[in-house]
């Protein structure tokens, strides 16, 4: 055997061999869509391209441009709020963009099909190739578009792209339904660009209905399939589609048109829902009579079926969905409507983390928002632009197909909304369906229309009356308004609650997502959010947590504790209501601390009683944590183990470290009162060291009337006991022999059946306690046990967790951002803290810390500022307490978008409640000084 010539041969065949790999590759390139990018894919990831301005900033300056982007935040032209109507001589800005780039593509695309995509340009578009206009001028800022421009580039040559963007549209409708709004407005190609290449005879459009039941429903559009009978070949037979999923099989159907809707059916497949997001990719192959593939795509799809029922609700897959929602924009302070796949991803995961499972937003997003949602599981309510005006019917019907024909394949809308708040164009919802295999229901968001009440803000009572009296399904798309600190969480617990009384109710969609302050170019990176109009959000510009994220996530919760008492005679059981829609219980995680307890099967709506191990008899608190499949937090639950009494009787010797008269104490602490009002005016310590802490207790809530007071010796503590008339039957401040002021009040006590004076209380108080001076300019932080980190309202107290808190001095505004401020500082330092056993304030000149014998004790601590852009000069918070720290047993609730009157029970009614022989309110605190 000849082993040179044998060893020749297996090389030369494997030459071959890779020819033939080599071969079929290309081959296979060719029957796909190829990308070539011209811009970068978003606000983290940009190319240079060239680019004047013809007005404001770096006016008529050649200069380079990064694409995508806002060209405002590039630190070009002028800035506009969409309410610039509203304003006195308002006018919006209108400068227009030249750009300018090269690029080359492959020699190998001279026989394919070349298009060029804008996913999203603001706002009439006008694009050169070559010196030859690419096709008609785009205008809408919000849908993607494409030219073919296959007879106008140059394969393996240089090619030139020019855009003309004008920020203003010349056709009025487009600016009345995108550019007077409660928005900022921008200028620019903000989102990708590039082109695609495919064969001539191709997929141009596949609009898929994956349906529960293993259907697929293709809207498709091809072009040449109807006489694609191969290259070379004579044959009469048809085109055909092939549909393949990887685990689920292939199958092939015939086509006779370029047009044409075809159907496959698999069998068992996982279906998509909001807590099963299970996707499968689908490859379309268009196939010649002869078999050959031609054009092969690939579709990211969902099974799901997604159905409206009048008077009754939205269904998936044959569970009634209840819409956990929040509206949101497409906004960065840094990148304006620019945004990226990560920032976008991170927006996602915050939202599905406050357990909502729903998106709206009032133009359609980009797309890889879509895609996010569908992999995490987040609805979305996908709406046609125009707020409070519409759109033309030539507009429309053009802008209207773009949008549904770009989205309409993604599992996660669940539904479409023509317009918001008045900015309807009636004729144009029939085409929906038209461009939609689906036929998902059309909505117009704030009107009720075709079965679905989509009212905006609705008060507490005209959620009870339409829900009541109605006989549509009811789906506020905006409600409880964010704004500053007022809304989102605060009272969302009355209107849930509420609401879900009714079979109606199909969820909604709190406003709104973000506050919209944008980092301006012209300012140094200022953050303007246009005064009161931008800082709506649940969190800040820079997705700061306000306190009713947490509070919403509480709310929300899937996973529901009912309430307890923890105490040495508890028998360790919960009751835990499901509340999901899809999932078991069984497929979330519980833990106590590190040890994770088993969750017992229970169906959606079902509860189950779960008992806990023992916990250490040593612990002051315990914590609940619940994890879903993903371990992704749900909900965490804390409850005291000890009373506020029990905590101080048990710690007292540890706070005071005092070893009895013969050793070393803490010393004694002295106190002054004004003998005519009973007030304290002067506190020193042993060191001789005079306290800020003075001046109470002034009543808040009610009125006393000083009748007298006496000194007394009670063992080693000397007292001063003070008798009031009014609300407060008397006071005993005691100076301890361990070296704290302690004092015990006693509130509407009316144990003897005299008839409590209701006219003690103060018209339409809020806040009940007392409140005593304490200088804010020598205060440091806090640290403190008890609920938090963020501060509380009547109205929001949920989700503020029980425990050891601490926080550094700050002066925040929620959701106004003071001159040269980038971020805004939570938790807020000042205003209502929950459940307080212990509070120590920090301070160089007069630290002191105070401890609650009462439980539910509240502790205010200064008074928060007031936004200084704040609607018509009205306030946003019920006017607090005088002096500087308040002791209460009641706070003010907040209010939202509506007055308290129209917020619900825990806005509208105080806690105090006194009835005829009542022992009375007794509020015990000691104070430490040190």
């Amino acid at each position: 055997m000849n082993t040179k010539k044998t060893t020749r041969t297996i090389r030369v065949l494997k030459i071959l061999a890779l020819i033939a790999c080599a071969s079929v590759s290309v081959q296979t390139l060719a029957q796909q869509t190829q990308t070539l990018w011209l811009s970068g894919k978003g606000s983290d990831d940009t190319v240079p391209w060239d680019f004047v301005v013809s007005d404001g900033m770096r006016k008529g300056r050649p200069s380079k441009i990064q694409v995508p982007s806002c060209w405002e935040q590039q630190g070009f032209g002028g800035y506009t709020y969409g309410r610039w109507y509203t304003v006195e001589g308002g006018a919006p800005t209108t400068e227009e963009g030249r750009y300018t780039t090269t690029f080359s593509i492959p020699e190998s695309w001279k026989d394919l099909q070349v298009e060029i995509v804008f996913e999203g340009v603001m706002t009439d578009a006008t694009i050169w190739v070559n010196k030859q206009l690419a096709g008609p001028m785009h205008q809408g800022a919000f849908t993607a578009f494409s030219y073919d421009i296959t007879d106008k580039v140059k394969p393996g040559k240089r090619n030139k792209l020019e855009v003309l963007v004008q920020k203003e549209s010349a056709d009025q409708s487009i600016n009345a339904a995108e550019r007077k709004a409660d928005w900022w407005l921008f200028g620019g190609i903000y989102r990708p660009v590039y082109l695609r290449a495919k064969p001539k005879h191709n997929i141009e459009r596949a609009t898929v209905d994956a349906r529960a039941d293993g259907t697929v429903n293709i809207q498709l559009l091809t072009n040449g399939a109807s006489d694609s009978n191969g290259a070379n070949s004579t044959s009469t037979q048809k085109a055909k589609l092939r549909a393949e999923i990887e685990g689920l099989g292939q199958q092939t159907v015939d086509l006779s048109a370029d047009s044409s809707l075809v159907s496959f059916k698999f069998q068992n497949p996982k279906l998509w829902d909001p807590e099963h997001p299970n996707l499968y990719d689908l490859k379309l192959q268009l196939l010649a009579s002869d078999g050959n593939v031609e054009h092969e795509i690939t579709k990211r799809i969902g099974f799901r079926t997604i159905e409206f029922r009048p008077k009754d609700g939205f269904y998936l897959n044959g569970t009634k969905l209840l819409i956990k929602g929040v509206n949101r924009h497409c906004f960065y302070p840094e990148s304006g409507r620019t945004s990226s796949f990560s920032e976008d991803l991170n927006d996602v995961k915050l939202i599905k983390g406050m357990n909502a499972n729903a998106i709206r937003s009032h133009y359609p997003p980009d797309g890889h928002l879509l895609d996010i949602c569908d992999s995490l599981g987040v609805l979305y309510l996908n709406e046609l632009a125009g707020w409070q005006n519409c759109y033309s019917d030539s507009q429309g019907v053009r802008i209207l197909k773009e949008m549904v024909t770009h989205d309409a394949s993604h599992p996660c809308i669940f539904a479409w909304s023509n317009g918001n708040e008045g900015g309807f164009n009636y004729n144009l919802d029939p085409l929906f369906g038209k461009y939609d295999p689906q036929g998902r229901h059309v909505i117009h968001a704030w009107a009720l229309w075709d079965g679905v009440d989509a009212h905006h803000y609705p008060a507490y009572q005209t959620g009870v009356d339409r829900l009541k009296f109605g006989q549509e399904v009811f789906m506020p798309t905006e409600f409880l308004h964010a704004q500053y600190d007022k809304g989102a969480g605060a009272s969302l617990h009355d209107f849930w609650s509420n609401w879900r009384q009714s079979p109606l109710f199909a969820g909604g969609f709190i406003w709104v997502w973000v506050d919209e302050g944008v980092a301006r170019t012209d300012r140094q990176g200022e953050i303007d959010t246009d005064g009161p109009n931008g800082p709506d959000g649940i969190v800040g510009p820079h997705r700061e947590k306000e306190g009713s994220w947490f509070a919403i996530r509480d709310i929300w919760s899937p996973i529901q504790i009912e309430p307890v008492t923890v105490n040495k005679d508890w028998n360790r059981r919960i009751v835990i209501r499901n509340e999901h829609l899809f999932s078991n219980l069984n497929e979330c995680r519980l833990f106590m601390g590190e040890r994770e307890i088993a969750l017992p099967s229970a169906l959606p709506g079902e509860a189950r009683i779960v008992e806990l191990p023992a916990y250490p008899a040593t612990a002051d608190i315990l914590e609940l944590l619940a994890l879903d499949s993903n371990n992704d937090t749900i909900n965490v639950w804390t409850f005291p183990t000890k009373t506020a009494g029990e905590y101080f009787a048990e710690n007292r010797a540890k706070i005071t470290n005092y070893k009895g008269k013969e050793g070393k104490g803490q010393g004694k602490v002295s106190a002054e009162f004004d003998s005519a009002t009973g007030m304290l005016t002067r506190v020193v310590t042993s060191e001789g060291k005079e306290v800020a802490f003075k001046n109470g207790p002034q009543p808040v809530g009610f009125k006393m009337e000083f009748v007298k007071g006496y000194f007394a010796q009670d063992g080693d503590d000397k007292i001063y006991v003070v008798k009031y008339t009014g609300a407060v039957d008397s006071i005993v401040w005691r100076i301890s022999a361990d070296g704290l002021l302690g004092m015990d009040a006693v509130l509407f006590n009316d144990k003897r059946g005299h008839g409590f004076n209701g006219s003690f209380i103060e018209d339409k108080a809020r806040s009940f306690g007392f409140s005593f001076d304490y200088p804010e300019e020598q205060c440091t932080g806090m640290t403190w046990m008890g609920k938090g980190p963020y501060r509380v309202w009547r109205n929001r107290q949920e989700g503020q967790n029980f425990g050891l808190w601490s926080k550094a001095y700050n002066n925040t505004i929620t959701g106004e951002l003071r001159p040269g401020e980038q971020r805004l500082i939570y938790p807020e330092f000042k205003g209502y803290h929950g459940n307080i056993y212990w509070a120590a304030l920090e301070s160089d000149q007069s630290p002191m810390t105070v401890y609650s014998e009462t439980d539910g004790m509240y502790l205010r601590v200064f008074t928060p500022e007031e936004p200084v852009h704040r609607r018509d000069g009205k306030p946003t918070m019920v006017a607090f307490p005088s002096g500087d720290i308040s002791f209460l047993i009641d706070i003010a609730p907040i209010q939202s978008y509506k007055p308290l009157e129209q917020l619900g029970p825990t806005a509208i009614i105080p806690n105090v409640r006194i009835n005829l022989g009542d022992e009375g309110v007794r509020m015990k605190l000691w104070f430490k000084f040190d």
